[in-house]
């Protein structure tokens, strides 16, 4: 990994992370992040992004399997699924540094087209690889137009696309092609998944997701388990449950208050749920969590 980006992200995190060691840049997508210590283990359905970990490492699991990345390494995650993570080396010399890009399917798909690259048969929606060298470069170009505004409104784009390409071309192509196929499984699974977060809280019936996927209804349940690991009801009862989370553990919300706010109609059955998932009531998981 380039100690030239290493230098440049922890620079930029001493000026702009907030007190959690966050840094959401002024180009949309690209997030810097810097921890202390190891920390707990934080839920989430992730969206598709790659990761570079300049410092530390980090473990993420999904369902059953687990994944350890360090310094060198990148996260590639290419579809929404449901992921515990939890940073398992930091401290306050050697802090747990890491540089986060949004995948955009659409600038895939136009880089395909260009290069004539052919889609992945279905692959795993977490790979883990040593980052090349093409795409440490391109992150450090892209850093560095933080600090030059004027340059960044010009160059951005065609920064973050350069980026992308480079993921593309790289270790990583073959499993994120699938994202960059526009009429693949992975991007109609995705139009479903973005009903899906934007109305999680309301009853959602399948045959409508199977519609906007543009799938019979067998082939969707099967093409969704397969890119996301869950049905589609254990994704948007998933999203409920984190959301719920967030607002007991970063608003003070109820337990009560927190279930209908997502959408539970009976607090005992979100409690049930709540406890499957998390491993504790709601009231103590937050009562720990503060």
């Amino acid at each position: 990994m380039s100690a030239a980006l290493l230098a440049v992200v922890r620079d930029y995190l001493g000026r702009h992370a907030d007190l959690g060691g966050l840094a959401q840049t002024p180009i949309p997508g690209l997030t810097v992040i810097r921890t202390s210590q190891p920390s707990g283990l934080d839920y989430a359905i992730t969206r598709p992004l790659a990761c570079l970990v300049l410092q530390g490492s980090k473990q993420v699991m999904m369902g059953t399997r687990s994944f350890t990345f360090r310094a060198v390494d990148s996260l590639l995650i290419t579809a929404d699924v449901p992921t515990v993570s939890q940073i398992v080396q930091a401290s306050h010399e050697t802090p747990y540094i890491s540089l986060v890009i949004d995948l955009d399917p659409a600038l895939l798909t136009e880089l395909m087209e260009e290069i004539k690259a052919v889609p992945s048969a279905e692959a795993e929606p977490i790979r883990i690889e040593p980052t090349d060298s093409e795409v440490a470069e391109a992150a450090l170009r892209l850093m560095r137009l933080l600090d030059a505004p004027a340059s960044a409104r010009v160059l951005r784009a065609s920064r973050v696309r350069e980026l992308h390409y480079w993921l593309l071309a790289g270790r990583h192509g073959p499993a994120i092609s699938r994202l960059g196929w526009p009429d693949g499984h992975a991007q109609r699974i995705a139009r479903a998944v973005k009903v899906l977060r934007s109305e999680f809280t309301r009853p959602l019936p399948v045959e409508r997701l199977a519609s906007v996927a543009g799938m019979s209804l067998s082939s969707f349940h099967h093409h969704f388990r397969n890119q996301t690991s869950l049905t589609p009801l254990q994704f948007q009862k998933q999203l409920r449950l984190i959301e719920a989370r967030r607002l007991m553990t970063g608003e003070g919300a109820s337990a009560s208050s927190a279930a209908f706010a997502v959408g539970y109609e009976s607090v005992s059955q979100f409690s049930r749920e709540y406890r499957r998932l998390f491993g504790l009531p709601p009231a103590k998981d937050a009562s720990v969590a503060c």
